[in-house]
């Protein structure tokens, strides 16, 4: 009797246990691969400076993907993804421990595996690591709006602040770079299997953004302004909350008188206008006379308006804003900025009765209430657009801010519950890659660092370090120019996710077809899945 045929890459009938065993052991070192492939995307982002690393581990990814069926591609993708997302989201759990880091960390990995089974599938597709590179701008435009409003920490071009990709921003935002970091990883993994493709998807994308380095705009087209960003420190452990937040309150003042003291004494030039940090007033000084005293006395020391971080309590409803006061010397309050884009889980909590069945500690989340216009504050010669920490990683927020007329973008942020974690640095990065998209100087205010100057073209020229009071003043261009990133919006994420997910249609579509039996076929013909030999 002749033995019924065996699917290619299936064992035959009475494979000794031995085989099996090696298929088990391909399998576990298939996965530890992944792993450590989404490692080098983390060994990648700051406060490290190996920008290289990335493409390297999409070259990784891009092996063990080819020619996979979509189930093998997911579960590959999340250990990729947990490589990558747990030490780069340590911070989450800086004081709250693994039941914030580690269940997000692996919600961030599934979610990449849901882009990398698409991968998978359009793998051996002519042309195949130009759509899974369109799929990872897919995957990451999903993770930036879902759930509860996105969570976009770890877009790849958020660990490009440094090196050849950075230009690119310019003209296609954070997508596009994370578009060219997956596509040259792709594509040299394709080297391998055709050279003649592989080699011009490795070397385009980093010429793209060589090419793309004259559209890096500098040019104060607006003329200059002197900006100071204040970081007061936060206190240390052992007083009650009120007490913290006056402490700080307390901080911010002093150093700012302390540079007004500078200035007068010729060590600093006079400022234009004065950042402050997120938070720097936890105290409402519309309803606090001393805190509003205060504020009173650091603007007119300083002799220039300050753009204050406070918790603001609405009349309208008592509920609490996340907002920034322009406070101006001789005048006080004369503008807001309420953050629109707030943080689930922190500021606010998501699904609170849901939750609170399994732990009383949800109601720690705040109930702010999320502000609606984008318009900053003219504060001396400049134009600010304000980005309130967590805005600074959403597209869109930021880019609307810069469309309502700002020359220059101020980032007030609070990063001291994270204490001396990478996620100040990671920040720091996005406001970076912020500067170049857009082209403006951007001033990072922290209230325990890093607080930072950035130049239009993404370069640090000043910064704080952790945890200790500074000032940083520096004269800045103000530019109303507007890049082509700014001008196009969302368009190039658009175009590259359609891409994507026609490619996946057009794969299905080939399984389907590839399922049909041939008419006149004979009987017990096996029908295939459309699929590579092997690609279990």
């Amino acid at each position: 009797m002749v033995a019924p045929p065996v699917a290619p890459g299936q064992p035959a009938a009475g494979t000794p246990p031995a085989r099996r065993r090696r298929d088990v052991r391909g399998t576990l070192s298939r996965i530890a691969l992944a792993a450590v492939g989404g490692g080098l995307v983390f060994l990648s982002f700051p406060p490290r400076t190996a920008w290289w690393l990335a493409p390297i581990g999409f070259a990784v990814l891009g092996v063990l993907l080819h020619g996979r069926r979509m189930r093998a591609g997911f579960g590959l993708g999340v250990a990729w993804g947990l490589g990558f997302m747990v030490p780069l989201l340590r911070w989450t759990g800086e004081f709250v421990g693994l039941v914030a880091w580690l269940p997000l960390a692996l919600f961030c990995a599934v979610m990449i595996g849901l882009g990398t089974a698409f991968m998978a599938r359009v793998s051996t597709l002519p042309g195949g690591p130009l759509w899974m590179a369109s799929l990872w701008v897919a995957d990451e435009l999903l993770r930036g709006v879902f759930p509860f409003g996105g969570f976009p920490w770890g877009r790849i071009a958020f660990g490009q602040p440094e090196g050849w990709y950075l230009p690119l921003a310019a003209v296609g935002g954070a997508p596009l770079i994370g578009f060219a970091v997956a596509l040259t990883g792709f594509g040299l993994a394709h080297l391998g299997r055709d050279w003649r493709l592989g080699l011009p998807l490795v070397v385009l994308p980093l010429a793209g953004g060589l090419a793309a380095t004259p559209l890096v705009g500098t040019a104060p087209d607006r003329g200059t302004v002197v900006v100071a960003a204040i970081q007061g420190n936060v206190p240390r452990a052992g007083l009650d909350f009120n007490a913290q937040r006056r402490a700080v309150l307390d901080n911010h003042v002093k150093r700012t008188l302390e540079l007004a003291e500078d200035v007068a004494r010729g060590r600093e030039e006079q400022p234009d206008l004065v950042i402050w940090p997120e938070n720097s007033s936890d105290i409402d000084p519309f309803r606090n006379t001393d805190a509003a005293a205060e504020i009173d006395r650091a603007a007119a020391a300083i002799k220039a308006p300050i753009a204050v971080g406070a918790v603001v309590v609405d009349k309208s409803d008592n509920l609490p804003r996340n907002t920034v006061v322009l406070w101006e010397p001789g005048r006080g309050a004369t503008d807001t900025y309420t953050k629109r884009q707030l943080q689930p889980f922190g500021e606010t909590m998501p699904f609170r009765s849901f939750f609170r069945i399994f732990s009383a500690t949800v109601d720690r989340a705040g109930v702010f209430q999320p502000g609606t216009d984008p318009k900053g504050f003219a504060m001396g010669p400049a134009r600010v657009a304000v980005d309130t920490c967590y805005e600074v990683a959403f597209d869109s927020v930021v880019r609307d801010s810069v469309t309502a007329g700002a020359d220059i973008i101020a980032i007030p942020t609070n990063n001291a519950t994270f204490g001396f974690t990478e996620m100040t640095y990671q920040q720091l990065a996005m406001s970076r890659v912020r500067a170049v998209e857009h082209g403006k100087a951007v001033v990072v205010a922290a209230t325990s660092g890093v607080s930072a100057i950035v130049q239009p073209d993404g370069s640090v020229t000043r910064r704080t370090g952790l945890f200790t009071p500074d000032a940083l003043v520096s004269e800045l261009p103000l530019r109303g120019e507007a890049t082509l990133a700014t001008r196009l919006g969302a368009w190039p994420e658009w175009v590259m996710t359609a891409l994507g997910l026609l490619a996946v249609a057009l794969s299905l579509t080939v399984k389907r077809r590839g399922s049909r039996p041939t008419p006149g076929a004979g009987i017990g013909e096996e029908e295939t899945d459309g699929g590579p030999a092997g690609a279990a």
